[in-house]
């Protein structure tokens, strides 16, 4: 009986500090089909993690074996059930403010400004974590697990924006579009609008809309495919001035978060 090998660390150059390459594939491949919308095929798969063919069937079988993805009749490969184990052992062991936290406090230095994290909790974009900056004058922060008025905050407005059509129609039914300020948004054409841009732009931005004299800045994490959001909040004077330099910082604080060393 012979036993077929297959090279699995293609593209290592010789010399180079061990490591082992597959894991890192199957975790490229796990989050691949996560983030699809209705599986894929291997070769789209082999495709995006740019992996080989070969290479990528050898992965897709152990993974179908392990019970982390499953095949259906249609050749497509989605998350099996035991990724809900992992899910469930994130949210068992890391509540968000904590794994968060680091976070917020590296924008809380970056910008100066009080900066927070914000989440989709029980239904709701929520304030999971609230760090404050530097600066003598600080901004108002929302308290820790504020989950209302979503339309008016940037926090709020981004994981809308990012949310599937279903929650986002469920947390609007539940939670009215308020005026708080004269520049509060409360008409759902210019929402949806709002969120359509928010999505094309990369970013959301609040001036005024929560609390008069405060604006405020939020970016997602993996592009917004995590429901997490990373924000500052600054008087609008010194926001309008600086708010370029807040999102540049604040994007490379949401991007080292994610990176592989």
């Amino acid at each position: 009986m012979s036993t077929e090998t297959v090279d699995l660390s293609e593209g290592e150059p010789h010399g180079a500090r061990p490591r082992v390459q597959s894991a890192a594939r199957v975790v490229g491949i796990l989050l691949a089909v996560a983030r699809s919308d209705d599986g894929l095929t291997a070769r789209e798969i082999s495709e995006q993690v740019e992996v080989s063919r070969q290479a990528t069937y050898h992965l897709l079988h152990t993974l179908v074996g392990c019970g982390v993805l499953t095949r259906d009749d249609r050749g497509r490969y989605m998350l099996g059930l035991r990724v809900g184990t992992l899910a469930e052992g994130f949210r068992r062991q890391l509540a968000p403010s904590e794994h968060l936290g680091a976070l917020v406090r590296k924008v809380a230095i970056a910008t100066g400004e009080t900066a927070y994290a914000a989440g989709w909790w029980a239904g709701a974009p929520t304030t999971l974590h609230v760090a404050h900056g530097r600066n003598t004058v600080q901004a108002t922060a929302v308290p820790q697990g504020y989950g209302a008025d979503a339309h008016a905050r940037a926090a709020g407005k981004l994981l809308l924006a990012h949310a599937d059509r279903t929650l986002r129609e469920e947390y609007l039914e539940l939670h009215p579009l308020r005026r708080l300020t004269p520049w509060t948004i409360v008409g759902r054409e210019q929402l949806e609008a709002e969120l359509e841009r928010i999505c094309a732009d990369g970013y959301a931005a609040d001036r005024q809309e929560f609390a008069e004299g405060l604006s405020c800045l939020a970016v997602p994490l993996d592009e917004g495919r995590l429901p997490y959001a990373l924000g500052i909040s600054a008087p609008t004077d010194r926001f309008d001035t600086l708010w370029e330099r807040y999102l540049a910082s604040m994007r490379d604080v949401a991007a080292d978060a994610l990176s592989v060393s």
